[in-house]
């Protein structure tokens, strides 16, 4: 969430940065500023209480021991009330915290400079782009491809589960473990750190990392245990030091972490959900960085930029969005999508998404370091996808299909899977 200080002396930017993200109820804004008025003037109430009872208690504590007891008894009674109204006070205090605090979480972060203004995905920027993609007539989707090599099974995956939870057969099972384990290996030579994380969080981490509340429709509830499935490693792994301070030589921090992820947000029809485009379980490999503030900026550039270098790696050709303020997202400052060129679709694919979230989670999560003064400061956080694996798999299939109807394992790849075609 937003530092209440700075909604304070920037309620116009804030107001701004929410409508520019398509939020419509911006008096939440005036009505945080207003609890938290209500909170700075009962604060200075408790304050004003608790000093005229100590003043009072050193009267009276003067007075006994100068032997006037009847005087000491007299201000004795007359402060008896000082007590309850303290508490009432305090009481009032921490409501009025309470309501301010559940507001700030209601206010989204606030879209950098740098960001274009739109409110769909037509405002998207194309930031940067490699390779050619193939135009070519008469390839094959990957659905087709997998149908007739009997490698990805919906529909058993649905009678097992339900749409949107397929299985992966033989050589494409064998793909899906080389390619979580390639994109590993290049983050570890990167100095990412391996994490193994639980897949399912409580509710503390799910708000820390602001799926709530705003994405609760999005994440599969086990309501009996009050756990949510994870629908990234970024909530886990993002929360493994949450209430912690950092010191500076431990800066940055940066994890690496496979796990499978769990999304409501998946369609039933159309060809933008058919396949592997979206889906209810897939895998991804994602990479959580924790950092000081005035690095976030350069080090969310140089995470886009690793995340390309493996889509360069397997020789994918792509193309890299700035994603404008109303495609963005509530969490992110500013964010970068990595689409990848589907040619059996001729379309392009979602196969990362690069964010830096400045102080705004780790303000939820109380994340914090203490600087070169000794003082007590937020952390900024990113992370991205290194990579999601459904769409990848997509475009390796589509990319690499032969005229023989193989399909050729990319060369980075063949050492994971000992073969040079699938």
């Amino acid at each position: 969430m937003l530092d209440i200080n700075f909604i304070r002396e920037n309620r116009d930017t804030v107001i701004t940065g929410m409508k520019d993200k398509g939020e419509k109820e911006t008096e939440v804004v005036d009505k945080v500023l207003e609890a938290d008025q209500r909170w700075r003037t009962l604060v200075t109430k408790v304050d004003q209480l608790r000093s005229e009872s100590n003043e009072k208690s050193k009267e009276i504590g003067i007075l006994m021991s100068q032997g006037k007891k009847e005087e000491a008894r007299k201000l004795i009674n007359e402060t008896t009330g000082y007590k309850a109204d303290i508490k009432e006070a305090e009481k009032e205090t921490e409501a009025a915290k309470n309501e301010r605090d559940e507001l700030l979480l209601k206010i989204p972060n606030v879209p950098h400079e740098s960001v274009p203004v739109g409110f769909s995905e037509e405002g998207n920027q194309v930031f940067g782009s490699w390779g050619e993609p193939n135009q070519k007539d008469g390839l094959k989707p990957h659905w087709e491809l997998a149908d007739e090599n009997d490698w990805i099974d919906f529909e058993r995956g649905a009678k097992v589960t339900g749409a949107g939870f397929p299985f992966y057969i033989g050589p494409l099972a064998r793909l899906q473990r080389a390619l979580i384990n390639f994109f590993i290996d290049e983050a570890l030579a990167e100095g990412y750190i391996e994490i193994q994380s639980p897949y399912f969080v409580n509710e503390d981490s799910a708000r820390g990392t602001g799926q709530i509340p705003d994405k609760e429709d999005m994440m599969y509830v086990i309501p009996r245990d009050g756990f949510f499935t994870i629908p990234t490693a970024e909530v886990p792994v993002t929360n493994f030091h949450r209430d912690e301070i950092f010191s500076m030589d431990q800066l940055p921090v940066k994890y690496v972490a496979y796990t499978p992820c769990w999304r409501r947000e998946a369609g039933s029809y159309g060809k933008d959900v058919r396949g592997l485009n979206r889906l209810h379980q897939f895998d991804k490999v994602e990479l959580v960085k924790i950092v000081r503030p005035s690095d976030s900026y350069e080090e969310l550039e140089n995470l886009r930029s690793y995340a390309e270098s493996l889509l360069q790696k397997l020789e994918l050709p792509y193309r890299t969005l700035l994603m404008c303020t109303g495609d963005m997202g509530f969490t992110q400052s500013k964010k970068y999508d990595l689409e990848v060129w589907s040619p059996g679709q001729k379309r392009w694919l979602e196969v990362s998404s690069c964010s830096n979230f400045t102080d705004f989670q780790a303000r939820r999560m109380m994340l914090r370091f203490k600087n070169d003064q000794k003082k007590i400061e937020i952390l900024h956080t990113l992370n991205g996808s290194g990579l999601a694996l459904p769409r990848v798999v997509a475009a390796l299939l589509e990319t690499y299909q032969q005229a023989d109807g193989e399909v050729a394992v990319p060369e980075k790849l063949q050492p994971y899977m000992g073969r040079e075609v699938l």
